[in-house]
């Protein structure tokens, strides 16, 4: 990974370039970033760049030795933590057990958030977590001086996971750190870390990339105009979601949140059924993935209701369908109608039975356009 090839954040790269260039190294810093935005691919394309041996005023050559191994994540003094559980796949109870997992779900896509790379591992439904014992191993990793870099570096990913045992393991390397040694701690829930570690780093806050960024990211891989334009309306700056995007057919969303208000809205009782059959079939991704999708249009109506369409960031196709909904259903409905969508989405994070949570937000949405 390389800071060309992310996209945008250019004050960001040159912060971090600068520091290297002036041998003004934090040796704790925190990627403190948004879920789905920058940070972990930030923090590859800076430990990238420390070691480079032919570095550039831009960015690392990405052809030297160092670069070679770090664009295979198998540099020798470039270390990983991340969280953990237990796994069909891997019996091991540290990261370094899951290595070979881990590179190739990095060098896939390196926008990636937690439950991606829990079902990545096959963890069944149970959640990360970064031990004591693992916390406590990082003095053996680093114990030894760098192999072939100026530093070693070791990465935690989602550092806001540890617990307090962990947290305070690694509070006291943080404290007394090994010569020659960077720590990068990288976190898209900064609040939940220890206010003590936080204090023992330099924080580089990364924000979420903006519409333009996403959209440009994305005709790079060859997604059309117009669907990049709507991924990254829908999107709100998550890379992470944006790529998951582009897997699904788009164009099916929209047509599909078209149907289920026309038929709302009609009270179409019997298309409502088949509806929530069609949804009661879906990945649970893609449930919640739908909801979200609502949730945000319905906002939308909110803002346009209210007077305020110039804030509006929704593409065309969508613009309309918001405009001539709006006025179907009064500003008090509207809320009430995100609030249901809110409890539904709750109940599918909690393995309620899809069919009967969709036909019972549906019947009730129904019910509000009944009721202008």
């Amino acid at each position: 990974m390389l800071f060309r090839d992310i996209p945008g954040l250019d004050h960001i790269k040159s912060t971090l370039r600068r520091s290297v260039r002036n041998s003004h190294l934090a040796h704790a810093q925190l990627f403190d970033y948004s879920a789905g935005g920058a940070g972990l691919a930030m923090a590859l394309a800076f430990s990238t760049y420390i070691n480079c041996e032919n570095r550039g005023e831009e960015d690392a050559c990405g052809t030297c030795a160092s670069c070679v191994k770090m664009g295979k994540l198998a540099h020798p003094d470039f270390h990983f933590i991340f969280p953990i559980a237990t796994s069909k796949k891997v019996d091991g109870k540290t990261s370094e057990a899951f290595l070979p997992l881990w590179r190739s779900f990095l060098l896939e896509n390196p926008y990636r958030v937690l439950p991606d790379w829990l079902d990545h591992i096959g963890a069944d439904n149970k959640q990360g977590n970064i031990s004591v014992e693992e916390a406590r191993g990082i003095l053996r990793k680093l114990s030894v001086k760098a192999y072939e870099g100026e530093y070693k570096i070791l990465l935690i990913w989602k550092a806001d996971i540890m617990n307090a045992a962990s947290s305070n393991a690694i509070l006291k390397i943080l404290e007394e750190p090994p010569e020659k040694t960077l720590f990068i701690l990288v976190s898209d829930q900064s609040d939940k870390l220890l206010t003590t570690i936080i204090s023992r780093t330099q924080r580089i806050t990364i924000p979420a990339f903006t519409d333009p960024e996403i959209k440009a990211y994305l005709k790079q891989q060859d997604v059309t105009d117009a669907a990049a334009s709507q991924i990254a309306y829908l999107c709100d700056g998550n890379m992470a979601e944006a790529l998951k995007l582009v897997q699904e057919e788009q164009d099916d969303r929209s047509a599909w949140f078209a149907d289920w208000m026309r038929s709302s809205y009609k009270f179409d009782v019997a298309h409502l059924v088949k509806l929530a059959d069609s949804y009661d079939v879906m990945s649970k991704e893609k449930q919640k993935g739908l909801l979200e999708y609502a949730l945000r249009l319905f906002r939308d109506m909110l803002v346009w209701s209210h007077g305020a369409g110039e804030l509006l960031r929704v593409p065309q196709e969508e613009l309309t369908f918001v405009q001539n909904f709006s006025k179907t259903v009064n500003f008090d409905s509207l809320e009430r109608m995100i609030g249901e969508v809110n409890t539904a989405y709750y109940h599918i994070e909690r393995n309620v039975r899809a069919k009967m949570v969709f036909l019972d937000l549906s019947l009730t949405v129904a019910q509000f356009f009944q009721r202008r």
